[in-house]
């Protein structure tokens, strides 16, 4: 399976969403899952990246033009497709992956996990976004998802598109259903 990391390209934040997310990069290669991640060197980006290639796995980096202009490519990118812009980058990663995680992240991320689900709520593909909720960090985002789910807002649940997993072991789960 191709599994789409969204997660903040920061170094500068808390140390255990860098756990957590080696933990990731580990179950991703040990269950011969593929990664597909932003290409980028820095912050969790880079840190999933060194774990899947440190534990035997493979990555599919999707890099912009400002990224590799800025000299910020992962050595960790086994396969890399360039693009143009973010917005080619979400249509490649859309593309060339059956399933999407977020990771803590800012606003890049809030984007990448919001067009993978619109995109799903009107029929473009199937694809589900899991929000790895290390720490309680989805926890604002998930009210205002059932929020809007009571409201009549949304098509459908907000679980068919969007889903949270507090534990890697919650996260696996879900990936193989």
């Amino acid at each position: 399976m191709n599994i789409c990391v969204f997660c903040s390209a920061n170094d500068n934040i808390d140390r255990d969403y860098f756990v957590a997310t080696e933990e990731l990069g580990h179950w991703i290669a040990e269950n011969g899952h593929t990664l597909v991640f932003g290409g980028c060197n820095m912050g969790l980006m880079e840190c999933v990246a060194k774990s899947v290639k440190d534990n035997g796995g493979t990555t599919v980096g999707v890099v912009p033009k400002k990224i590799e202009d800025r000299g910020r490519v992962s050595e960790y990118v086994d396969r890399r497709i360039d693009c143009n812009n973010l917005s080619d980058r979400k249509q490649i990663m859309l593309e060339q992956s059956d399933i999407f995680v977020a990771l803590p992240g800012g606003i890049g991320t809030l984007d990448e996990i919001f067009a993978v689900a619109s995109s799903s709520t009107i029929g473009y593909h199937a694809k589900r976004v899991i929000l790895y909720n290390v720490k309680n960090f989805y926890a604002p985002l998930s009210s205002l998802l059932h929020h809007l789910d009571a409201q009549g807002l949304l098509r459908g649940s907000c679980s068919q598109y969007i889903q949270t997993a507090d534990t890697l072991e919650e996260l696996a789960d879900i990936i193989s259903l």
